[in-house]
C-alpha cells in the first residue's frame, strides 16, 4: 500500500467518522436547521490577553465554548468511567462535558492552579447527576503520572476510557530561544506523561475499552515557531499507530484526535508568538478557529462501542486546513 493511498483511506476515515457523530446527537434531538460553520462561532480576530501559564480560561475573551449550553447527550456511554487529562479547559473540557452528558463519570486531572476552571466544570455536570472526580498534579512528575489511572480507577469504580489531552505549548521563533528547560517541560507534559499513563492503564481496561491521544495538525505539518512542541505531537501519532497495533489483541482500541487552531488557554499562556494572536485561525479555509465544543463529537465517537473497527487512526479537525 502507498503513502497516498494510506492517507486517502485516513481522509475517508475521519470524514465517516465525522458524519457518525455530527448524525448520532441531531436523531436524539430531532431535526435542526442547517447552520453555516464559516460563522457558527466567531470570526473576530482575538485581542492580545497574555496570561501567566498555564492560564485560566474563565478570564479569556472571549470564553471557549466547551459545550456548556449546546452538546446534548443521547446515552452513548452510559456507565462508562472515563479519565481526562487537561480536562478543566479547553479541548479537554470539551470531552469530558459531552462524555457525562452521554452517561459516563468521569476523572479529570488539571495543574493545581487551574482549580478555579476545575471547579467551574465539576459544579456544571455535578448538577447534572454525574460523577465528577477532581485529580489535580503535575504530569512531568513521573510518580504522579504513573499513579493517575490507578487512582481514577479506585475512585470511579472502574475505567474505560482514557484521554491523553494535557498539553504544554510554548511558541519560540528560533531553536536557539528554545531552553533546555522548556524541551524537557514539553517532552514530559505531551510525551513522557501519555507513556506513563498508558503504561499503568492498560492492566486495568477490559476488551472494548478506548485510549484517544489528543495530536496536531503539528504532527505532520509542524509550524516553524512550535519546533519543541510539533516534535511531541508528531511522537503521538506514531505512539497512538504503534500502540493500537499491541492492544488490538487485547480488544482495546487507539485513536488520535488532531486539533487545528482551536481557542484554549495554551494560546493565551504562551502558545503564540507576541503580537500574533490577532492573526490565530484566520488563516483555515473557514476563515476563523474552532472553538472546543466542535470537537467533542470526535472524541465521543472514538469512545462509543459502534466504532469497534476504529483503531490505530487519526481524526483531524482544522478548519479546511487539510494537514490531517
Amino acid at each position: 500500500m502507498t503513502d497516498d493511498t494510506s492517507r486517502r483511506d485516513l481522509f475517508k476515515g475521519a470524514a465517516v467518522a465525522g458524519l457518525a457523530a455530527a448524525a448520532a446527537p441531531a436523531f436524539a434531538q430531532g431535526a435542526a436547521p442547517l447552520v453555516d460553520p464559516q460563522t457558527k462561532f466567531t470570526k473576530t480576530p482575538f485581542a492580545e490577553q497574555p496570561q501567566k501559564w498555564p492560564a485560566l480560561q474563565r478570564n479569556m475573551r472571549p470564553v471557549p465554548d466547551c459545550g456548556e449550553a449546546s452538546y446534548r447527550g443521547s446515552g452513548r456511554l452510559a456507565g462508562r468511567k472515563a479519565l481526562v487529562t487537561g480536562g478543566d479547559s479547553g479541548i479537554g473540557r470539551a470531552a469530558v462535558i459531552a462524555f457525562a452528558r452521554e452517561g459516563a463519570d468521569v476523572a479529570i486531572n488539571y495543574y493545581p492552579s487551574e482549580e478555579p476552571d476545575a471547579q467551574d466544570v465539576a459544579k456544571l455536570l455535578r448538577g447534572e447527576g454525574r460523577k465528577v472526580v477532581l485529580i489535580p498534579g503535575d504530569l512531568t512528575d513521573a510518580k504522579f503520572a504513573r499513579g493517575l489511572a490507578p487512582r481514577a480507577h479506585r475512585e470511579l469504580g472502574g475505567l474505560d476510557i482514557v484521554v491523553n489531552n494535557a498539553a504544554y505549548q510554548q511558541s519560540k521563533a528560533n531553536i536557539a530561544e528554545i531552553t533546555p528547560e522548556q524541551f524537557d517541560r514539553t517532552m514530559k507534559t505531551n510525551v513522557y506523561a501519555m507513556f506513563h499513563i498508558c503504561q499503568t492503564a492498560i492492566p486495568l481496561l477490559k476488551p472494548g475499552a478506548a485510549i484517544i491521544n489528543t495530536g496536531s495538525v503539528n504532527s505532520v505539518d509542524p509550524g516553524e515557531e512550535l519546533l519543541d512542541y510539533a516534535t511531541t505531537k508528531a511522537a503521538i501519532l506514531i505512539f497512538t499507530k504503534g500502540l493500537a497495533k499491541q492492544l488490538g489483541k487485547q480488544g482495546i482500541r487507539v485513536n488520535m484526535v488532531a486539533p487545528g487552531p482551536i481557542w484554549t488557554p495554551l494560546q493565551v499562556a504562551g502558545g503564540q508568538l507576541p503580537g500574533k494572536l490577532g492573526e490565530f485561525g484566520q488563516d483555515t479555509p473557514l476563515g476563523r478557529a474552532g472553538q472546543p465544543a466542535e470537537l467533542a463529537s470526535l472524541y465521543v465517537t472514538l469512545a462509543d462501542p459502534g466504532s469497534s473497527f476504529t483503531t490505530g487512526s487519526a481524526f483531524g479537525a482544522n478548519g479546511g486546513t487539510g494537514a490531517i
